[in-house]
């Protein structure tokens, strides 16, 4: 018997993961969007996320927050996941960005929002770029830290300067540290 294989899930476990992947259906397809920008590696992304949720289903700890522990192996797969990948000079979302959560549903100005959005995204580490998607998902600067394994200062102190650099990036003069960093 081969000691490193994955334990399957018992048939009531499989029921359960797929209750609980059911109710938080947008998180796998948000972090694959932040981190493929092309709707078949997006697709790809997310078919691995689902692997190696189900992989890691049976070290689960139903005593913490489903949420949590989905958002942790999801990013970690997407962060690695990015890693592996060609560095390719940063693509602004057009035609081929249509399939994106909700990018059909905005007018031109929205749109144009949703690029710098994009862009900004694309110009953030692989932790802070997760700290952000977190962050706007509504996650407390201890639910972040949690999910990414760093201390609530950390995660609160690493969203200033997220802040600020996504400040200047919209050229807002506010962005600027004035060398106090």
């Amino acid at each position: 018997m081969d000691t490193y294989a994955t334990p399957m899930p018992r048939p009531a476990d499989t029921a359960d993961f797929e209750r609980l992947l059911a109710e938080h259906p947008g998180i796998v397809a948000k972090v694959a969007a932040s981190y493929a920008f092309d709707r078949h590696d997006r697709a790809d992304l997310a078919q691995e996320i689902r692997l190696q949720l189900w992989h890691g289903w049976s070290g689960y700890d139903p005593a913490r927050p489903f949420a949590t522990w989905m958002y942790r192996v999801a990013l970690n797969v997407a962060i690695s996941w990015r890693r592996r990948q060609p560095r390719a000079p940063h693509e602004s979302l057009g035609s081929e960005h249509e399939d994106l959560v909700g990018a059909r549903d905005v007018d031109a100005e929205s749109h144009q929002r949703l690029a710098l959005v994009q862009q900004a995204m694309h110009s953030l580490g692989a932790l802070d770029r997760a700290l952000l998607l977190l962050h706007l998902e509504g996650c407390s600067h201890r639910a972040s830290g949690d999910v990414l394994g760093i201390s609530e200062t950390n995660a609160a102190t690493r969203l200033g300067r997220i802040r600020q650099h996504l400040r200047r990036l919209a050229g807002d003069p506010s962005g600027d540290d004035h060398g106090t960093d």
